[in-house]
């Protein structure tokens, strides 16, 4: 199918609270804490970009204005380091927002699930496919490679179904995913016939785990729109992708890179520890420092 709609558009659904990280949480977005110099929600914009999306559509709720205001121009901030003479500085401000990249904000008006988040975003997606990026998932392709999402943005060009990131996850661990089982497809894909949201391990189909990546074709939101709602009115896109299944075939992409998940505080500290040493200014520095570090 090489005559697909490209991905132009990818949904960032950041309106929940972040409770795992108060009190740091309780008047920031948990999407703004840095992980060495850059919020989080940064790196999941970059991979957006990298794989050629250039809207960028944000699923907010109250006390998310400093996402807003990151990604917008900081008229006053700019004409301070140009008369300072940063120009370095100045072009790393600008670097967070290209020219050519577009930031859409659309409101989530009550907490009812990752896939009421989703169907949110309709309105500014329109009828085409479109990337979900969770930024509490920080996804790093191999070194010198491409992104995650560039991977599965290439992967759909190819064959025009949804597909979800995925990643083999320990028995123990089946309860903190959303698992899926299916049939070999070729290379990294697997066409899937069964999604469960997070099963015990005694009960997982597989030990396939879905990670915070997605890209999904607009039927998507017909199947959550019609869908009934789950526990305290929630409407979750696992429910909604398992039954855009009885319509079309939706695939699983075994990404390559490795994925931090920052929605807990091991893998933030994680993602701090191994991007600062990967950092061209102070990874030599950091690296020193944790060899001869005693505590």
């Amino acid at each position: 199918m090489s005559n697909q709609t490209p991905v132009r558009k990818a949904v960032f659904p950041v309106a929940g609270l972040g409770t795992r990280f108060l009190p740091a949480t309780k008047a920031s977005p948990k999407e703004m804490l840095p992980v060495v110099d850059k919020p989080l929600i940064q790196y999941a914009v970059e991979e957006a970009y990298e794989a050629g999306i250039r809207d960028m559509v944000f699923v907010t709720g109250r006390s998310k204005r400093a996402i807003e205001d990151h990604f917008d121009t900081a008229y006053e901030l700019e004409n301070e380091l140009e008369r300072a003479g940063k120009h370095a500085m100045l072009d790393l401000v600008r670097s967070i927002a290209p020219a050519d990249m577009n930031c859409l904000f659309v409101r989530q008006p009550r907490s009812l699930g990752l896939g009421h988040a989703v169907l949110c975003a309709e309105p500014l997606v329109g009828n085409e496919p479109f990337a979900v990026i969770l930024a509490d998932d920080l996804m790093r392709g191999e070194a010198g490679g491409p992104g995650v999402m560039k991977q599965m943005v290439d992967a759909f060009a190819k064959q025009g179904r949804s597909l979800l990131a995925v990643q083999e996850v320990p028995q123990e661990h089946t309860k903190r995913y959303g698992i899926v089982k299916g049939e070999p497809a070729g290379g990294p894909l697997m066409r899937i016939d069964q999604i469960v949201e997070k099963p015990a391990p005694e009960e997982a189909p597989s030990r396939m785990g879905v990670a915070g990546r997605y890209v999904l074709t607009p039927r998507i939101f017909e199947e959550i729109r019609n869908q009934p709602k789950g526990v305290g009115g929630e409407i979750q896109l696992t429910d909604a992708i398992e039954r855009l299944m009885q319509h079309e075939a939706v695939y699983a992409y075994q990404y390559i890179g490795k994925r931090y998940d920052c929605g807990s505080k091991e893998g933030f500290l994680e993602a701090t520890v191994e991007l600062a040493l990967q950092h061209p200014d102070v990874g030599a520095h950091f690296r020193d420092y944790l060899k001869n570090l005693s505590i």
